[in-house]
């Protein structure tokens, strides 16, 4: 099976550069991109099950992955939801496949997104992992726009070995995900 080059590129580039950045003794302290979560929700379709099982195809078709569907935990009565019920699904990339749909992200589907400017960068969890919010399953090259029934907002979490948000932003600028470039006018109130 053929290496991805995003993993050749991490492997010849990426991690020179954050072992001269951050100074690691050790190299298996240089932060490395674990797993990708792709997840949707349907919590608010009144046809919550079709909704879910049109989720998975889009799901499967994006990664390239069977995705795994989710239930509700608790019974919320002001969202018609009951403890059990499906709710939406979700997806872990690993290895080869977590390379591609990276690669894949950074070079067709972030540049697709309507005005983008860039990921905003203050969506770390305080231990290198980062979560971005798409509002809508059609900047994927995968979707047929024709076939699209509804819009599905999607969750893509970069699980990292980082230990703290910089390493994290670090490792993951390296790897080319286009992070938003911070204003002036932020920069100056801050």
């Amino acid at each position: 099976m053929k290496t991805p080059t995003l993993l050749t590129y991490y492997k010849e580039k990426v991690v020179p550069t954050l072992r001269a950045k951050h100074k690691y003794a050790n190299v298996h302290q240089i932060p490395r991109l674990e797993k990708i979560v792709v997840t949707t929700c349907m919590g608010k379709h009144p046809d919550r099950k079709q909704a879910v099982e049109d989720a998975v195809a889009e799901l499967s078709k994006i990664t390239g992955q069977k995705p795994s569907v989710t239930y509700a935990r608790k019974s919320v009565a002001n969202f018609k939801l009951r403890e059990g019920e499906v709710l939406g699904a979700r997806v872990t990339l690993r290895s080869t496949r977590m390379w591609e749909f990276l690669d894949r992200f950074i070079n067709i589907t972030a540049p697709n997104i309507r005005d983008f400017r860039g990921l905003p960068t203050k969506s770390f969890d305080g231990r290198g992992n980062y979560a971005v919010g798409i509002p809508d399953q059609s900047i994927f090259p995968e979707i047929e726009l024709d076939q699209i029934k509804r819009n599905v907002g999607l969750d893509i979490i970069f699980v990292t070995s980082a230990q703290t948000d910089t390493e994290g932003r670090d490792l993951l600028t390296e790897l080319g995900i286009p992070f938003r470039k911070p204003n002036k006018k932020t920069e100056e109130t801050a």
